[in-house]
């Protein structure tokens, strides 16, 4: 049902879904460019489309009262981002316990500007020794979804070389907003 909805979410609005359901059963899933608060309707629509359930981190306050409820069925996993913990074990340790999951994780951190790409995505995956999926919404083309699969090897910059090639011609609806694909540790 939520396959049939999505398709036709994506057909009224334009959109269109690419790429194929990743191979790997548990992986890390970039969620870029993310410039917008639309990337998580789009996001869950060309997942729903593609027929792959994914899990995604949002702040805690999105998960009280009533829409709790609806935002744990839609995937949400509550994080406290006011608090000092261990986010990046805290979520390799829920990869490693969970038969499937598709974790996704924007790697900008938040909609708005900022200089570089926060590296949690990449020790998640380490972490929980689990493949990075690249992910993506392109609003220029009006296209999305799932590109490669990459094994982190621990050489940061060759694997951010890939990453980087991969996301340079995709667009987010605020391109003014999109930050460099480079993470701080290869500064």
């Amino acid at each position: 049902m939520t396959q049939h909805l999505a398709k036709v979410f994506l057909r009224l609005t334009g959109w269109e879904a690419e790429g194929t359901r990743p191979a790997a059963r548990r992986y890390v899933l970039i969620a870029a460019p993310h410039t917008t608060n639309w990337d998580l309707l789009f996001t869950l629509a060309l997942a729903w489309a593609l027929e792959v359930k994914i899990a995604w981190m949002g702040k805690h306050q999105l998960f009280r009262g009533p829409m709790g409820t609806v935002m744990r069925w839609l995937g949400g996993v509550p994080v406290r981002r006011d608090r000092r913990s261990d986010l990046v074990q805290q979520m390799a340790d829920l990869i490693k316990t969970t038969d499937a999951i598709a974790l996704t994780v924007p790697a900008e951190g938040t909609r708005d500007y900022v200089p570089h790409w926060k590296s949690g995505f990449y020790h998640i995956a380490r972490r929980a020794e689990v493949p990075i999926v690249l992910g993506y919404l392109d609003y220029s083309r009006r296209r999305g979804g799932f590109g490669p699969e990459i094994v982190p090897t621990g050489d940061v910059h060759q694997d951010m070389e890939e990453i980087r090639a991969f996301y340079a011609d995709k667009r987010g609806l605020h391109p003014d907003l999109e930050g460099e694909i480079r993470l701080k540790e290869e500064m």
